[in-house]
């Protein structure tokens, strides 16, 4: 996994965005389409921002998310739909399709095949994604399923990463926040070509430590990355601190 630190957010989000954009780019030269998957967050503000304002011919570019809350309305300020159609449909009105995540719909289960079903015949350019506080990798929590081969599944939230949630000011009180969500899976991430992880923050550090220095293991989700061939982890310099060698 290639690693790369940048000073600050800003610089670090554009580094990120310059990445998927040529490797959607590439990817449109090559079969004259590309499939990409787009996390959210506040760790992604940057990188988003930057990327819709890449010259990339959108009309080609079919996108997918990584996950919703079960039972969110796109109303409510934590929607990942609404996030990623403020921030991303919204300022490119040509971009091919959206595939969204409905956590409304009853069973949810009926969902996860749903989009599941558009998303395996869409096969994956680049996977634009973070990594949680807790070490999750969309939202699957640690002990992450690292062998069903579904495109999507319904998890249970842990309450670090509910906090997180909590902490970014998505939500009044903890007791506000899910304790559900559908999540893209660990395997059907992984079989992207391309993965551009962007994590900004301090208070991802412990995190990026445990995924880059400790063994790949379920309980730190994000470490599965290590084995992808080719995945790219762009960090700030905060979110870097407790790397071997830069105490």
């Amino acid at each position: 996994m290639e690693t790369r630190i940048f000073e600050t957010k800003d610089e670090t989000g554009a580094a990120a965005a310059d990445l998927a954009a040529a490797r959607i780019d590439a990817a449109i030269a090559d079969r004259g389409e590309a499939n990409v998957i787009l996390a959210t967050g506040a760790s992604q503000f940057e990188m988003l921002a930057a990327l819709v304002a890449r010259p990339v011919n959108w009309s080609k570019v079919t996108a997918f998310h990584l996950d919703e809350y079960v039972g969110m309305p796109p109303t409510h300020p934590a929607s990942f739909r609404k996030y990623l159609k403020q921030r991303v449909a919204d300022r490119i009105p040509t971009l091919k399709a959206f595939h969204y995540i409905d956590g409304e719909i009853e069973p949810p289960a009926a969902e996860c095949r749903r989009v599941g079903e558009i998303l395996r015949a869409h096969p994956i350019d680049v996977a634009c994604v973070g990594i949680g506080e807790n070490g999750h990798l969309a939202f699957n929590d640690p002990p992450a399923d690292f062998k069903t081969e579904e495109p999507y599944i319904i998890v249970e939230l842990d309450e670090a990463c509910r906090r997180q949630q909590l902490g970014e000011g998505w939500f009044e009180t903890l007791d506000d926040v899910p304790t559900r969500a559908i999540s893209m899976s660990i395997r059907q991430i992984m079989l992207s070509r391309t993965i551009v992880c962007t994590v900004p923050d301090q208070r991802k550090a412990p995190a990026v430590r445990d995924t880059l220095e400790g063994e790949v293991t379920n309980l730190v989700p994000a470490s599965i990355l290590r084995e992808h061939g080719d995945c790219h982890l762009l960090l700030d310099t905060p979110a870097a601190s407790l790397l071997a060698g830069r105490g």
